[in-house]
């Protein structure tokens, strides 16, 4: 019977996403989904799937290893002001955002997440609903920190101010409730300890965090596939955090939890990242969420007149509890944007179904009132997602376009600028030559400046670029319009040197300030070698239609994605990869991976569009 009902779960487990894709049902969470499947297969509908020991001890692995890839997606640099200087276009953002910024509007609206929640707990112990109100405020102030962030990601918000915000927000309502359920089972538990004990586990992080950190490169360096130290470091901290976690009287989840903030901080590599996923959402943890649904018996919780009148309460409540968000959204955000941030922050599952686990085994809430929390819980998965898709339309900031303004107008540059206008930028040439100006005027949009000091090129907004491009001849000025940029702080500064003996003098520096520098010569001596090695590059080069293009992969939703999978392959062709200073000759089974540089030819029309895609920071 153990191995049928195992066998069962794991063929469910593995039509679930099969059928999902054939359907393309894309508003439910995996998560709600497989719940829902252990609704059917257990005493619910079918009966042919029975709680046995085996399956339990699956179950409580799955949980471990769910809280611990939840702390994983914890990302507390969000939190952290930028070290890198911002561009002269991100100051002026900041300056007027500075007031309401991601970290400022997360704090504030869970916050008010908080005190609502309590405010709840307190009405429901007061009419006699549900009596634990500490355990009712936790999981009224719970959020779904992985349906937030699928949802950001599949809408490519997660690098937006928007996107940063509901984010944060919904790690505030993992990380609290977690910390709110240990200090309950520490008070309520029959077998805790001295709570000040609970000091012992952050103390056992800092250690481990300070021990291997120095060594984790070392770790990546000699990593291989019969060793795969990364994994085996990861359960190490797993086991070890959450024996600690045990040891003290905490719940092991939060051991669990701990270990993945942990490991995040060691910045493992992506591909780590990916192997742990797999195994935890390959094997474990859909084990955890389908015998949650096999726990829940609808026919006996629906027989019970209380529980079905708490199953719509809990349900208003989960909603209630985040209301306050709107207004707080909406002092930075549109309209109907904060509603959209509003109702993808009622969001609550993963959290909500440990902390349940938590509190049966503490003997502190009956099964009618788990299940009625957790249907509750699974009404929010289904609800938020498809109002967030509905209301999120881009904010003004998200549209515009990159702009790159050009220091001296003449053949070389002009014809650039006007291919680069037919794409995702807003181009502005400057120059001091009254003649060149009245030459391409006409062609590109150009201004004409009385001088190229740096101090007037301030005033008239030259430096306020994303990037900006030092394009005459007269070296030794760019060599110093270059520097004045970058002190400026402008993120990216291209700057052209025809005189190779005043860039020799300067390359250095100019390299070690970030500063790109390219000469003619150079340029054309390379291209004739690579002509005689490669005749076909002229014919590309002149081709009028297709290019040769490069684009870092910075958008996660395509990271761990086959290039054979790629929805846009058949448009471009991949040549290389430069992965951590190597090249790779791809497949079409190779895995494209954050950060990767991708070398491709294709349609200059098509291109434009995909290189956008990928290359956005998400």
């Amino acid at each position: 019977m153990n191995q049928v009902s195992l066998l069962i779960m794991l063929f469910a487990a593995l039509i679930t996403p099969m059928l999902m894709a054939r359907f393309k049902i894309n508003f439910l969470p995996t998560a709600v989904v497989e719940i829902i499947l252990g609704i059917i297969l257990g005493p619910s509908l079918l009966n042919i799937v029975h709680p046995t020991a085996i399956l339990k001890q699956l179950s409580d692995i799955g949980v471990i290893i769910l809280l611990f890839l939840s702390g994983m997606e914890i990302n507390f640099d969000l939190f952290k002001k930028p070290k890198t200087e911002l561009s002269p276009l991100a100051k002026k953002n900041a300056a007027q955002n500075s007031k309401w910024s991601p970290v400022v509007l997360a704090c504030l609206s869970y916050l008010t997440v908080i005190v609502i929640s309590l405010g709840l707990a307190g009405i429901f112990k007061w009419a006699h609903l549900f009596s634990d109100f500490w355990l009712a405020a936790i999981l009224f102030a719970t959020i779904s920190l992985g349906i937030v962030i699928a949802t950001l990601k599949e809408n490519e918000l997660l690098s937006k101010a928007f996107g940063q915000t509901v984010l944060l927000i919904a790690v505030l309502g993992e990380v609290v409730p977690m910390l709110g359920l240990t200090f309950y089972a520490s008070f309520f538990g029959s077998g805790s300890k001295s709570l000040w004990l609970l000091l012992l586990i952050i103390v056992v992080a800092v250690f481990l965090l300070r021990r291997f950190k120095l060594f984790f490169n070392f770790f990546e360096q000699i990593n291989k596939s019969t060793t795969q130290l990364d994994i085996r470091l990861a359960f190490f901290l797993i086991v070890a955090m959450v024996t600690v976690a045990s040891s003290v009287g905490a719940e092991n989840i939060l051991g669990a939890f701990i270990a993945g903030i942990i490991l995040k901080l060691l910045r493992p590599s992506e591909s780590t990242k990916d192997k742990l996923d797999s195994i935890g959402y390959g094997f474990f943890i859909p084990i955890f969420f389908m015998m949650s649904g096999i726990g829940l018996n609808l026919r006996t919780l629906l027989s019970d007149p209380q529980a079905v009148t708490l199953i719509p309460l809990f349900f208003i409540a989960y909603i209630i509890a985040k209301l306050a968000v709107y207004p707080i959204l909406k002092l930075r955000f549109k309209n109907m944007n904060a509603i959209a941030g509003t109702s993808l922050s009622t969001a609550t599952i993963t959290m909500v179904v440990a902390i349940l686990q938590v509190a049966k085994n503490m003997h502190t809430i009956n099964s009618h009132q788990s299940g009625a929390f957790l249907l509750a819980a699974i009404l929010t998965c289904i609800v938020a997602p498809l109002i967030f898709n509905k209301a999120y339309k881009p904010e003004p900031e998200d549209l515009k376009k990159q702009i790159v303004h050009f220091i001296g107008t003449n053949i070389f540059t002009v014809p650039v600028a006007q291919q680069l206008t037919q794409g995702w930028y807003d181009i502005q040439m400057y120059t001091d030559n009254e003649k060149n100006f009245h030459t391409y005027n006409s062609e590109v949009q150009t201004h004409l400046v009385a001088n190229l000091d740096a101090d007037e090129l301030i005033k008239q907004g030259v430096f306020d670029t994303d990037i900006l491009v030092v394009g005459h001849f007269r070296a030794q000025e760019n060599y110093e319009l270059a520097k004045a940029a970058k002190a400026y702080g402008v993120r990216r500064v291209i700057v052209r040197f025809e005189d190779r003996n005043i860039l020799s003098a300067h390359e250095k520096e100019l390299q070690e300030l970030g500063i790109e520098v390219y000469n003619t010569p150079a340029v054309n001596i390379a291209m004739l070698r690579g002509l005689i090695e490669t005749p076909s590059t002229l014919l590309l080069l002149n081709d009028t239609k297709n290019a040769i293009f490069e684009v870092q992969v910075r958008n996660r939703k395509y990271t761990g994605t086959e290039i054979k999978n790629l929805p846009f392959i058949n448009k471009i062709t991949i040549s290389q990869i430069f992965r951590n200073r190597h090249v790779i000759r791809p497949a079409g089974s190779t895995q494209l991976e954050l950060n990767d540089r991708i070398i491709f030819t294709g349609n200059k029309e098509d291109t434009e569009e995909i290189r956008q895609e990928l290359g956005k920071l998400n």
